[in-house]
């Protein structure tokens, strides 16, 4: 009898990295993933992107006037750097939050 295969294990498929968060499964490494910036979702092809990219295919510009977390399985929130890596094959990561930082004068 064949191994069953996990039903996201087709190359045209992206992973939903979310699904695979609340189920308590790692997500497979060099696959293609499904993420969740704010309330939409984006395709995305690497394994791995910094935080200024993410927030790049966000269309989030000027990256400097924003900030990134990403939510973990059961609701904590870590801050994202412009040059930190983070790869989607990482257990627990739900989705992805921009604050705007305001500028304010006074």
């Amino acid at each position: 009898m064949n191994n069953e295969k996990d039903k996201h294990d087709n190359s045209n498929e992206y992973i939903d990295i979310e699904e695979y968060s609340k189920l308590g499964k790692q997500p497979p490494k060099g696959a293609k993933y499904l993420i969740k910036i704010d309330k939409a979702l984006y395709k995305v092809e690497e394994e791995c992107m910094t935080g200024r990219q993410i927030l790049e295919l966000a269309e989030k510009k000027p990256v400097e006037r924003f900030q990134l977390n990403f939510k973990i399985h059961k609701g904590a929130v870590k801050k994202i750097e412009y040059d930190e890596t983070v790869c989607f094959s990482e257990p627990g990561i739900e989705r992805f939050m921009t604050i705007p930082l305001d500028q304010t004068e006074g």
